[in-house]
C-alpha cells in the first residue's frame, strides 16, 4: 500500500505510549473508594489503582511517569496507523456529506502501552484494538500489529489498515445510532440472539473497512499494490470466530460467535471494497 497523500495531522490523536501515573502515599478518598470496591470484588487493589490512575484527573497527589524506552515504541506503526485513521475521517466526512446529508464528527485516536482506561472501562493489550462510544475514541496498543503478523499470520499494510478502519467503522455506527440500538437489546433478548446482533454489528464494521479502502483509492489518498487486498482478506480470515475457537478449544460453537466466521468477515470486507456502495452494507437486513 502506497501513500499518495498521507495526512500526519495529530489534532485528533492522543499518545499514551509509555505513560503511567504514579500515585503518592495517601491518595485521598478516591483511593479509599477504589480499594474498598476491589476488596469487595476479591481483586487486587493495586491493579485497580494502577489502571484508574492513568486517567483520573490530577489532584496534586499523582505524578505522570514516562518510560523513555516505551514512549516512542513502534513509531513507524504509529505514523502508519495515524495516517490510516486520518484518511478514514476524510472518507467518512465525504460519505456523510454527499450521501447521508449529515455532518461527520471525528473520533480521537489513542495509542497506549500495555494497559489503559477508557470511557468504557479498563483495558489491556490483550483486549485488542477497540472503540469506546462513551468517549468516542479508538484505542490501539500498537504491539497488536506484531501479533497480527506473527500469531495470526496476516502481515501487510492493508491488513493493518483494515484493523484501524474497522474500529473507525464502529464510530460510524455510533454516529448513526446503530451501536446504541444493538446495545439497548442486551438483557431484552437471549444471549444467543444478542450474539447474532453483535455479529451483524462487527460484519458491518468489516464492510465499512472495505468501503474505506475503495474510497481512499478513488479519492487519491492511497494506491494499492500487488498482494495488498489479499493481506487484508487474510487478516479478516485469521480473526474469524470459528478460526479462533478452533485454535483455542479445538471445536466451534456458532451460537457463541460475536464477530462472525472467517468466511463472513472476508465476504463483508470484500463486498465493501468491491461495491464502494454505502447502501450495500446493511447486515441487519440481509443476515438472519
Amino acid at each position: 500500500m502506497r501513500w499518495i497523500r498521507g495526512n500526519d495531522d495529530q489534532s485528533n490523536y492522543e499518545d499514551r505510549r509509555g505513560k503511567r501515573v504514579k500515585r503518592a502515599a495517601g491518595g485521598g478518598i478516591i483511593s479509599i473508594v477504589i480499594i474498598v470496591i476491589a476488596v469487595l470484588l476479591g481483586k487486587d487493589p493495586s491493579s485497580f489503582l494502577q489502571i484508574a490512575d492513568q486517567v483520573l484527573p490530577s489532584q496534586g497527589q499523582q505524578e505522570v511517569v514516562t518510560d523513555p524506552t516505551a514512549a516512542r515504541e513502534n513509531e513507524d506503526l504509529k505514523v502508519f496507523s495515524l495516517r490510516v485513521f486520518n484518511s478514514c475521517n476524510e472518507v467518512w466526512t465525504d460519505i456523510f456529506s454527499r450521501e447521508l446529508k449529515r455532518t461527520y464528527k471525528n473520533p480521537t485516536f489513542v495509542t497506549f502501552t500495555d494497559e489503559t482506561l477508557s470511557g468504557c472501562g479498563g483495558a489491556t493489550s490483550a483486549t485488542g484494538p477497540f472503540y469506546c462510544p462513551a468517549d468516542e475514541k479508538v484505542y490501539i496498543d500498537l504491539s497488536f500489529f506484531h501479533e497480527l503478523a506473527n500469531r495470526f499470520k496476516a502481515p501487510g499494510d492493508l491488513a493493518m489498515a483494515y484493523v484501524t478502519a474497522h474500529e473507525v467503522g464502529h464510530h460510524v455506527q455510533h454516529l448513526l445510532g446503530t451501536l446504541s440500538r444493538v446495545q439497548s437489546m442486551r438483557g431484552r433478548v437471549s444471549e444467543v440472539e444478542y450474539n447474532k446482533l453483535q455479529v451483524k454489528l462487527e460484519l458491518q464494521a468489516d464492510f465499512y473497512a472495505g468501503l474505506w479502502a475503495n474510497y481512499a483509492q478513488k479519492m487519491g489518498i492511497i494506491a494499492l499494490e500487488e498482494g495488498d487486498l489479499e493481506s487484508a482478506i487474510r487478516a479478516a480470515e485469521a480473526i474469524g470466530d470459528d478460526t479462533l475457537q478452533k485454535q483455542s478449544q479445538g471445536y466451534v460453537v456458532p451460537d457463541a460467535f460475536t464477530h462472525g466466521s472467517s468466511e463472513q468477515r472476508m465476504y463483508w470486507f470484500k463486498r465493501g471494497f468491491d461495491t464502494g456502495d454505502f447502501s450495500r452494507g446493511d447486515t441487519f437486513a440481509e443476515l438472519k
